[in-house]
């Protein structure tokens, strides 16, 4: 009777130890579910009848926003693979918040979802889901579209800095147009005075006395040198 006692009490053992075992052999196996909404594919996040949020975490408001979560508490992602069609294949390695049963994606507006599949780890489950949606804000797009106001309003100092320009233009004119006729004037009056030179200024010769004059008084000593030569020469016949 111990004998059979002792036999179910190692039999119970060894089977309590084989299915704790397998139980934490099957924690730690990695294997792949697949989308539980896959039917509803393609689809965008605007699309999606499901449930839908203003946010995801850690997706920025203006691109759409994923969420996908795990059914129950004892299973993890460990690898997370979507496919879009603009954006193509996006693999997602971490995980949360609050915990790693859930998964958020970040996608361009009105790009489509095309697969999902996950790799995971932990309790058995099925399939995971898509819990909801978060589709980009309308108003995110303002930034880019009233970024053009700015621009708009840059081009007008331009136009308005091309107006000294051409102001500048007008001194520029002015200022050429001045000396010129200053010049011209100048060169206008010159000619006046260089009449009056020729009538004697400018053809006297250092002493300022006229050839005419100059030349009137050498006859009258040539004259008088002559007459005293013929009035000796007369005196010394006589004598």
């Amino acid at each position: 009777m111990r004998t059979l006692i002792r036999a179910g009490v190692v039999v119970a053992a060894s089977s309590a130890a084989l299915l704790l075992s397998s139980v934490a052999h099957a924690a730690t196996d990695i294997y792949t579910v697949p989308l539980h909404q896959a039917k509803d594919l393609p689809l965008t996040a605007t699309s999606w009848t499901g449930g839908k949020e203003k946010s995801c975490a850690g997706v920025p408001a203006d691109r759409d926003g994923w969420h996908f979560v795990l059914p129950g508490n004892s299973t993890d992602f460990v690898k997370l693979t979507v496919d879009f069609k603009e954006g193509g294949k996006q693999v997602i390695e971490a995980f949360g918040p609050p915990s790693d049963k859930h998964a958020y994606v970040s996608s361009a507006p009105g790009d489509e979802l095309l697969s999902a599949s996950a790799e995971v780890k932990g309790g058995e489950v099925e399939w995971f889901n898509l819990s909801h949606t978060c589709p980009a804000s309308e108003g995110s797009s303002t930034p880019s579209g009233g970024s053009s106001t700015p621009s708009d309003n840059s081009s007008t100092p331009s136009d308005n800095s091309s107006t000294p320009s051409g102001n500048s233009s007008t001194p520029s004119d002015d200022d050429t147009a001045s000396p010129a006729a200053t010049a011209s004037e100048s060169s206008a009056a010159a000619p006046t005075s260089s009449p009056s030179a020729p009538g004697g200024d400018l053809a006297e010769t250092g002493n300022g006395a006229p050839v005419g004059a100059l030349s009137a008084v050498a006859g009258v000593l040539v004259a008088a040198g002559g007459f005293l030569v013929v009035r000796r020469r007369k005196a010394a016949q006589r004598g």
